[in-house]
Order: structure tokens, then C-alpha cells, then sequence
């Protein structure tokens, strides 16, 4: 068995001594220890060395697009031609295939082979003679400088600093349009100031300007292809009753001058405008399609270069050109900003407010791959940026319409499962429909319920303990508040036991009293209206009846007090 084996100085043909050994891959690094081993397994054939590095660079270049150079055609035909019974040992599949069709050689490629390849390499300053270690590192420098100044393509069309001075003027021309057109209308504007607020166009106005002159001219001058007729007519008739001041012709032919220098520089203006969106589509045809060609253009011209912006994060994308305002924001521990350049895009521009953040990220996460790869890919089309467009547009209908259509109870969480009700034949009378009376507090029964039994026990018991009772109960009420039965029948004792002591009442009237006071009340519903009336009558009656006993009671005392007098005269 023959082995191809690719290095950067050339190629070299190896053959295998004991193909035995290649069974057992595990242990084939054992016998590639020292040189020593390693020669009595492999032995090198044949070495054809590259005379220079194009050589070399072509060699690399054919094998990494999966083609035989001519060096390696020659050493083909040279060395393996000739023992074509022997097989080819090769590390790419695709290289085998070809050999296989234009050479007619059979070649294998194998896990075995791979391994052997590994094991080569590794002693390939001691199978590879009259090569030294410092020409080898030599050449591999300089053919991957070779090979990757060549993958990466550093052509004409994608020199980008023609992007960076293009959009640097633009922005100088637009700062000093707006200059010459200010000082155009305030100078015109001393001689003929009502014309400024009839044609709001600036380059209109300094055409107007130029061809109109002085004032007086304006009746006699055709300005259809400069205005439309209404706003024609209205600068005629303005100019008929202008309140401008008079100046001379040479005012008006430096006046003319200078809208001269504005319209040249619109054109021209124009003119850099249509050079910048053809160089951005040809250099950054997928980040013109996402963000457009102005702010694509500023992003490259922030950055330096294509490929500075290409090795820029997402997120550093996103806030690129806001960095004055990310550093004062984390300065001041406040919120970073959200958006930077990418926020002139018209993606960005057409959101609502709330919706700018997350479109402005995603716009950025986007952008990022379009700059990546139209920096370092091969093709120059824009269907990836066209594609990314397209899912961002969807993204952003969707986050629109968020607040208008209903989210499915799977979207967030579980949807809610509703009771089962078996829908039967047999209509049943459902109470819930019903509506039911309110309830009345209990503050409000309690009290209903202690109106009833102070009525009842005044119905009930005789009229004098019955007065002196209530009379009681109501003080007690008055001075200390509502009380239990257990108060008011301790009140009424007392009371009753005062009148036994000065002979108002025999004691038998004090057990009658108590029995009554002691008789569990009988409970009647009466209505409001009846208890109010009641209470009015039951009012005066007491009164006249305290003062009957009171007048009964006086007599009494007098009585006594004469007897008294008498006694002592007797004695």
C-alpha cells in the first residue's frame, strides 16, 4: 500500500511496510513512538518539493477545491502509475474520487488511514530526509498567509473606504445646502419676503429666484416649469403689493450667484447619492436590504471598514453611535439606550414606541449576520438579506397585532377545563335564577327584639312598679348605656325595697313585683307605627301618675309630723 501525504513544502509518497499493523488503530501510535519504530512501519518513496510559494499556494488551492494540480499529476503518473496493482492511501474522499476518474487508481480511505496519516505527521521530520525543521515552518507560514489572503478575495469591488469618504461627504454637502439655501432666503427675503412663504421648496425657490431677478420682473416672466399654476398666480399677485425694499442689480447678480452654487450642489448632491446606493449594493448587498443604504453606510463608516464591523457583536451593532449615551447612562447607573444608527432604519422607524426595543434587537442580530456575510462569503447576492426582511416584517405584524388578537389558553399556560354538565331530556327547574330577599342585620334584630319585651312587660305589669320600673330602666339606660335583664332587675329591687322602708307599699306589693319582673316575657310582632304611637300615649300617663304619688306621698309626711306635735304637747 502506497500513502499520499500533503505537506507545505511538497508532496511525499510513502510506502507501507506491514499493512498488518494498520488493523489495530487503537495501538498504531505505539509503533510511531520514536523514528526508530516509525521507519520500520512506513518508508518514504518519493518527495517532490514546490519550487516557491505560487507553487505551492496553487497546490492548496487545487486540493481545497477538491482538484489534481499539476505537481500532483506529475508525481501521480511518476511514482504510483507504476505499480498500479498497489492501492492509494488518501485523507480527503473527494481527492480519491477524482484520482479514481482522470488516473484510473484505486484509493482508500479509512479510519485506519486517518490514523496512520495522524502518526506520519507526527514523525514527519525523521521519515521526510534532507528537509529541515526551519524550511518546514517556514512554508506553512507563508502558504497560510497565501491560502487565506486568496479564500478571502480582497478584490476592487469590495474596497470599502470609498463607502466611508462617500457618506462623509454626503452628510458635508447636506450641512452646507442648508446653509447657502438659509442665507439665500434671508437675503432674497429684504427685496421680495412674501415668496419664501408661497414656495416652501428650496430647490424650487433658488430656481425662482435665478429666473425671476428683480421683483418687477415677475409679471413678465414664465415660471409653469418651475411651479405649478396655483402657486404661480399667487407669486405674481404677491409681488404686486410685496412690501420688500428696492436693490440694485449687482445685489441681485450676487443673489443669482449664490442660487447658482445651491443648485450645482443639489446635483451633485444627487449625483454622490446614486454612486453610494450602487458601491453599497455591490460591497453590502444583504446589509442594504435589512437596514437601507444610508444607515448601512454610517454603520461601516463608524466602524472604520466592512470587515471592523464584521467582527462587531450584535449587541454592539444595536448601540452603534450611541456611545455617549451608553457611557453617561453607566456612569449614572441609569438605562442604557436601546438603539443607536440602526434606529434610522425603516423597520426600526415604523413600530410604535413600545415595540422599538425588541425590534431594534432583532433588527441588530440580523444585520450582524448579513455584515459577516457579505464580508467574508463568496457570493454577492441579497437573498439572505431578503430573507431575514421578510421574517422580521412577519416578527413585527405579529407583535402589532398582539393587542388586538386573542391568545389561546395553550399560549401562555393551561386553558381552564369547565365543569361537565350531561345535557338531558328532562327539564330541571334551576334555582340560581331566583332572586332572594336581603337580610336584616342582627345589630337591628337585637334592638327589634329588646323594643318588644320592654313593650310587653310594661302591657303586663301594674301601674305604679310599673312606672318607677321604667322610669329606672330608662335612667339606667340614659346614664350608663343599654344593660342585660339581670341590671335592670337588680334596680328595680332596690327600688321596690325603698319604698317598703318610708310605708309607700306593703312588702306583699315587692314579692308580686318580682314575680312579675321574674315571668319569662311573651313575644308579639307589632309594627313599627303602632310602637311609636304607643310610646307617645305611654309618655304623659307617666307623668300624671309621678305626680299623683308624689302629692300622696306629701300628705303622708304632714301627717306624721302632726301626730308627732301632738304627743310631745301631751307629755
Amino acid at each position: 500500500m502506497l500513502v499520499l501525504f500533503e505537506t507545505a513544502a511538497g508532496y511525499a509518497i510513502f510506502k507501507v511496510l506491514d499493512e498488518s499493523k494498520l488493523q489495530k488503530v487503537d495501538s498504531l501510535y505505539k509503533e510511531f513512538e520514536t523514528p526508530e519504530k516509525a521507519n520500520k512501519v512506513v518508508k518514504l518513496k518519493h518527495f517532490e518539493k514546490f519550487q516557491d510559494t505560487t507553487e505551492a499556494l496553487a497546490a492548496a488551492t487545487a486540493l481545497v477545491e477538491g482538484k489534481i494540480g499539476k505537481s500532483l499529476k506529475k508525481v501521480l503518473k511518476k511514482v504510483v502509475a507504476k505499480e498500479a496493482h498497489e492501492q492509494l492511501a488518501i485523507s480527503d474522499v473527494k481527492l480519491g474520487g477524482v484520482i479514481k476518474e482522470k488516473l484510473d487508481l484505486s484509493c482508500v480511505h479509512s479510519p485506519a488511514v486517518a490514523e496512520l496519516m495522524r502518526c506520519i505527521r507526527s514523525q514527519m521530520e525523521a521519515l521526510i530526509t534532507g528537509l529541515p525543521p526551519r524550511e518546514i515552518s517556514a512554508m506553512s507560514l507563508g502558504l497560510a498567509h497565501s491560502l487565506s489572503r486568496y479564500k478571502l478575495k480582497f478584490s476592487p469591488d469590495k474596497v470599502d473606504t470609498m463607502i466611508v469618504q462617500a457618506i462623509s461627504l454626503l452628510d458635508d454637502l447636506d450641512k452646507e445646502l442648508n446653509n447657502y439655501i438659509m442665507r439665500c432666503r434671508e437675503w432674497y427675503g429684504w427685496h421680495f419676503p412674501e415668496l419664501g412663504k408661497i414656495v416652501t421648496d428650496n430647490l424650487a425657490y433658488c430656481k425662482s429666484v435665478r429666473k425671476i431677478g428683480d421683483r418687477t420682473n415677475v409679471a413678465g416672466s414664465d415660471l409653469s416649469d418651475l411651479l405649478p399654476e396655483e402657486i404661480e398666480a399667487e407669486v405674481k399677485l404677491a409681488a404686486e403689493i410685496s412690501m420688500g425694499t428696492e436693490v440694485s442689480e449687482q445685489d441681485i447678480g450676487n443673489i443669482r450667484h449664490l442660487c447658482d452654487q445651491v443648485i450645482d450642489i443639489s446635483d451633485y448632491r444627487t449625483q454622490l447619492y446614486d454612486y453610494l446606493k450602487n458601491r453599497m449594493m455591490a460591497i453590502a448587498p444583504n446589509l442594504t436590504v435589512m437596514v437601507g443604504e444610508l444607515v448601512g453606510a454610517r454603520l461601516i463608516s463608524h466602524a472604520g471598514s466592512l470587515l471592523n464591523l464584521a467582527k462587531h457583536p450584535a449587541s454592539t451593532v444595536q448601540i452603534l453611535g450611541a456611545e455617549k449615551a451608553l457611557f453617561r447612562a453607566l456612569k449614572t447607573r441609569k438605562d442604557t439606550p436601546k438603539y443607536g444608527l440602526i434606529y434610522h432604519a425603516s423597520l426600526v422607524g415604523q413600530t410604535t414606541a413600545k415595540n422599538k426595543g425588541k425590534i431594534s434587537r432583532m433588527l441588530a442580530a440580523k444585520a450582524a449576520l448579513a455584515i459577516r456575510y457579505d464580508a467574508l462569503g463568496e457570493d454577492t447576492n441579497a437573498e439572505m438579506g431578503a430573507e431575514n426582511r421578510a421574517k422580521l416584517e412577519a416578527r413585527l405584524r405579529q407583535l402589532e397585532e398582539r393587542g388586538i388578537r386573542r391568545i389561546s389558553g395553550t399560549g401562555k399556560a393551561m386553558a381552564k377545563a369547565d365543569k361537565y354538565q350531561h345535557k338531558s331530556e328532562v327539564r330541571m327547574y334551576d334555582p340560581s335564577g331566583d332572586s332572594t330577599i336581603p337580610s336584616t342585620s342582627k345589630k337591628r334584630k337585637f334592638e327589634e327584639m329588646k323594643e318588644e319585651e320592654e313593650e310587653e312587660e310594661a302591657a303586663e305589669a301594674p301601674e305604679t312598679p310599673v312606672v318607677k320600673a321604667k322610669k329606672a330602666k330608662k335612667e339606667a339606660v340614659t346614664e350608663g348605656g343599654q344593660s342585660g335583664n339581670v341590671t335592670n332587675l337588680v334596680s328595680t329591687t332596690v327600688f321596690m325595697m325603698l319604698k317598703v322602708f318610708f310605708f309607700l307599699i306593703p312588702p306583699c306589693s315587692v314579692v308580686e313585683e318580682e314575680a312579675v319582673e321574674e315571668e319569662p316575657p311573651k313575644k308579639k310582632k307589632k309594627k313599627k307605627k303602632d310602637k311609636k304611637a304607643e310610646a307617645e300615649a305611654e309618655e304623659p300617663k307617666e307623668e300624671e301618675e309621678e305626680v299623683a304619688v308624689t302629692e300622696s306621698t306629701e300628705k303622708k309626711k304632714k301627717k306624721k309630723k302632726k301626730k308627732a306635735k301632738e304627743e310631745e304637747d301631751d307629755e
